[in-house]
């Protein structure tokens, strides 16, 4: 899906990589126009893997989906110009600039200010200090690997997903929103900074771990699938196949308990170890036993049987699936939610993809884009901000 909530509104994006695109991406499927600006051919992520048959970089396209693209060559000064004029257009709609590349003078708020007085700013940062980092460094610090993983393990346990890339990227395109209401009350320059490290360590505060950890004066171990705090684990089925159940709530737990017709054994665990199981804590403490009592009965069940039973009881579960089970059988993937969309990607094929996540009543649905040819937008834009041709022939 797709919005014009932000019709009107300009961003300029000077980005690579995870959240600062994935900032533009949000915005841009709520209607802002997102121009992308990279060197010309390209710049430093638009080839990363994953990678279409013919080399397309679906990485690429899936983060600058919705954006236009412009080669414009930043290290010279004509550039510059170009950036700088770009910024100065469309009032109180336009000069913002979104980038995680900073670090040139040029491009300092100091200097833009010159061009903008009521320059809107946001960067990403690796830390607060401006030093460098991605994703994979700051989870490292961060103590997530070594508290992951089975129980027996004692090496660090990285994961794919980039997840602080995700929370930074929201944050960002909050951060711009949350700038323009504030330049609009004030009329002043707004100049705001996220980093990566900052988005993790905050995020493990909210959650309450370093509380725990400072307070109790131990780390949290490693508890292989289990849910810290509750209950929650992955179980087999006699098919070969995984479900993860989680017991949150009282009710979560007593549905549970029906779709597998445990009624007996619990109330026998209960009264054996003094317990009541519809209490977190308790069902936490007795984490294994429960485990124990759930694969005895979903090990010599389908997939399908278990599924049914929980989706019949109203137990919180989900299955364990491959990306490839996600695509093929999971409806939440297909067409039929109306996030997804089918669209034919340039040379790279026709292929599903999403759009928007939020979800607006009362509003128009506009179609989603596929991602731009990198830099096949650099004349139209480029004429559309009144760049005469002699200093476009110098940039393109």
């Amino acid at each position: 899906m797709a919005y014009d909530l932000l019709a009107g509104l300009r961003i300029i994006e000077v980005s690579a990589f995870v959240a600062a695109p994935l900032a533009g991406l949000t915005l841009a499927q709520l209607g802002a126009e997102v121009i992308r600006i990279d060197p010309p051919g390209g710049g430093i992520d638009h080839q990363r893997w994953p990678l279409a048959a013919d080399g397309t970089s679906l990485y690429w396209h899936g983060l600058n989906r919705a954006k236009k693209s412009v080669f414009i060559d930043l290290k010279t000064e004509p550039g510059r110009d170009i950036v700088r004029h770009m910024l100065q257009q469309h009032g109180n709609d336009g000069g913002i600039l979104l980038t995680n590349l900073s670090g040139p003078d040029w491009m300092s708020f100091e200097e833009l200010t010159q061009a903008r007085p009521d320059l809107i700013l946001v960067e990403l940062t690796g830390h607060h200090d401006g030093s460098v980092a991605v994703d994979y460094t700051v989870n490292a610090a961060a103590g997530i690997p070594l508290a992951t993983g089975p129980e027996s393990e004692s090496e660090p346990v990285n994961h794919m997903l980039p997840a602080w890339d995700g929370i930074a990227g929201l944050t960002l395109a909050t951060a711009i929103l949350a700038a323009l209401r504030a330049r609009d009350r004030t009329g002043q320059a707004q100049h705001l900074r996220v980093a990566l490290s900052d988005v993790a360590i905050g995020f493990l505060g909210n959650l309450g771990i370093l509380a725990e950890t400072e307070l109790g004066g131990k780390n949290r171990t490693r508890h292989g699938n289990h849910v810290y705090g509750t209950f929650g684990h992955s179980l087999p089925c006699s098919d070969g196949h995984y479900v993860m159940v989680v017991a949150m709530t009282r009710r979560h737990w007593l549905a549970l308990v029906a779709a597998a017709e445990i009624e007996r054994a619990v109330a026998t665990l209960e009264k054996k170890h003094n317990v009541d199981l519809t209490r977190e804590a308790d069902r936490y403490q007795l984490r294994q036993e429960i485990k124990a009592l759930l694969s005895e009965w979903s090990s010599e069940t389908t997939l399908q049987k278990v599924s049914e039973a929980l989706q019949d009881h109203g137990a919180l579960w989900g299955p364990y699936q491959t990306f490839t089970e996600l695509l093929n059988n999971d409806s939440r993937a297909s067409t039929t939610n109306p996030m997804i969309q089918t669209l034919q990607h340039n040379t790279a094929g026709s292929f599903r993809v999403p759009g928007s996540t939020v979800r607006v009543d009362n509003a128009s649905e506009g179609k989603l884009s596929a991602g731009p040819v990198p830099g096949a937008d650099t004349q139209d834009i480029l004429n559309a901000y009144g760049i005469e041709p002699p200093l476009i022939d110098k940039q393109v």
